[in-house]
């Protein structure tokens, strides 16, 4: 596999990056990512990720494209409006990079298809559904696939990447627990300062990338807070749960 001319100097900027380079470059044109959620999370995600030329994305999403979106959803525009997300994402994608494969998929994720994360080397986790992101986050653990998992809520957002198989890392588990029925609130009915999605949405791009091309510190075992109110930025240490059944499950599971 090889950069052709355009895309050497689409990517000029990441080339002359010391950390990325040129190898670095090729690794993200080779990588797949599943991108699980077109919404405020995934909107800035799918953005990047495209333009950062991760070689083929994959977007579920189930559903459409609806006005009270657009506040934050900015992967989306007035014209798309009834459409399904994954149909117009994968437009969208494409018109910024040409050069790679963008695979749109109708469907929800929950405990009879998460095994799919299997095929891919980085999950990003964009949901708001709690059963979902366990049922997400026990398949990547069994299949050791990082998960970069990302969350909005009114003016707070939090990050983290996972690799529980990992004997010094935690599951996503060994953070929120067990429990499946833990009750959410929906963004409609709390609300969500739109550009916050934008900011936590492209951190998950940017760890996306940092799993495939390595550079710098190795975020995995650490949570990163963001307070718009207070105009902070805090990271905390996560520890590992030594009596996390997923996390042995996870050890024991060949990738």
């Amino acid at each position: 596999m090889n950069l052709s001319d355009t895309e050497l100097e689409r990517y000029a900027r990441h080339i002359v990056l010391r950390e990325i380079g040129g190898g670095g470059q090729l690794r993200l044109k080779a990588a797949r990512v599943l991108v699980i959620g077109a919404g405020g999370i995934g909107s800035p995600a799918i953005e990047y990720l495209a333009a950062a030329g991760i070689g083929t994305l994959f977007i579920v999403d189930d559903d459409r494209v609806e006005l009270s979106n657009l506040q934050r959803q900015t992967l989306f525009a007035t014209k798309d409006l009834g459409k399904r997300k994954v149909a117009a994402a994968k437009a969208r994608a494409h018109a910024l990079n040409p050069h790679i494969e963008v695979y749109a998929v109708q469907d929800r994720v929950d405990l009879g298809n998460a095994e799919q994360v299997r095929d891919y080397d980085v999950v990003i986790d964009g949901t708001d559904n709690f059963a979902t992101r366990l049922a997400v986050a026990d398949a990547c653990l069994r299949h050791r696939v990082p998960l970069v998992s990302a969350a909005v809520s009114e003016f707070e957002g939090q990050l983290g990447v996972f690799r529980g198989w990992e004997a010094d890392k935690p599951c996503y588990r060994c953070f929120v627990g067990h429990d499946p029925e833990r009750p959410g609130i929906s963004c409609a009915e709390q609300g969500v300062l739109g550009a916050l999605t934008g900011v936590m949405g492209s951190l998950a791009a940017l760890e996306t990338i940092r799993a495939i091309a390595p550079f710098g510190e190795d975020p995995a075992g650490k949570l990163l807070l963001v307070d718009a109110l207070a105009f902070r930025f805090r990271t905390l240490t996560l520890p590992k749960d030594p009596g996390c059944p997923a996390c042995r499950e996870g050890q024991g599971t060949q990738p």
